[in-house]
């Protein structure tokens, strides 16, 4: 039975993934503590089903829901299958329906070979073949103006699409982020207290909106992101990157909060 009084969200590239290696060693042995006092952990990421569902039965976490693709979905605890992708085959029907001179400067997964999503992302093949199984969302690469991206995005507004720009994908999905679906699964859970990690802007919202926020340093940002005066009183600066200063500054926090 999970345990109803805390949960905890995490991002994991740069998070609780490494960086560069995208090792999690350092963090296993607080993960399978967690995971025997029935404490959900929420893998919460922009990786599609197909590879959160691989990474969440590798990490021994498949007793806990998973939100993938920017919140854009939730893979629910113990499933193996891949959820409906209506979602994504009505964006890209919607795609042909965008002026043409705009659709052109668009290149999405869906537009892509499994090796060409590999070259486009530096993912290994089998990696790649999981990432271009997209349900909900389609990243793609713009070739265009700026102005003509604005255009782009402006047409499927209308269409009820939104486009979010990345370090290097322009994403179309649905209005909705990883930090409303963590409420969702929060209020699902009996509104215990949250613990939410991350490293990066995308993760603001998330650390800010959870009970306890912890901020995992990232040497490839010149800048930390940056918190309301009122949600940096709740968030946790962690002194190391990746899975190592994961762990070191839940267990910590989990330690103050006497639930370890």
């Amino acid at each position: 039975m999970p345990n109803q009084t805390i949960c905890i969200f995490t991002d994991l590239d740069g998070t609780l993934l490494d960086h560069e290696s995208y090792d999690y060693a350092p963090a296993l042995p607080l993960l399978r503590d967690l995971t025997a006092r029935g404490i959900p952990v929420v893998l919460t990421s922009s990786k599609t089903p197909s590879e959160l569902i691989a990474l969440r039965a590798e990490m021994g976490l498949e007793g806990s829901p998973a939100i993938c693709e920017n919140g854009a979905g939730i893979v629910q605890a113990g499933s193996r299958d891949l959820p409906d992708n209506s979602q994504w085959t009505r964006i890209r029907s919607e795609l042909e329906t965008v002026s043409a001179v705009l659709r052109r400067q668009f290149r999405g997964f869906g537009d892509m070979s499994v090796d060409e999503v590999a070259e486009a992302t530096g993912l290994p093949a089998e990696d790649a073949s999981r990432a271009a199984q997209r349900c909900f969302t389609e990243p793609g690469i713009w070739l265009g103006s700026d102005a003509e991206r604005d255009a782009f995005i402006a047409e499927l507004a209308a269409k009820g699409i939104t486009a979010r720009s990345g370090g290097r994908f322009l994403t179309l999905g649905p209005n909705i982020t990883k930090a409303d679906r963590m409420e969702e699964l929060i209020g699902q859970m009996g509104k215990p207290t949250s613990i939410a990690l991350g490293d990066a802007p995308n993760d603001v919202e998330m650390l800010s909106r959870a009970s306890y926020g912890i901020l995992i340093p990232n040497p490839h940002r010149a800048k930390p992101p940056k918190f309301s005066p009122d949600a940096e009183k709740r968030i946790i600066h962690a002194s190391e990157p990746g899975p190592k200063g994961w762990a070191a500054a839940l267990s910590a926090l989990l330690m103050e909060l006497q639930l370890t």
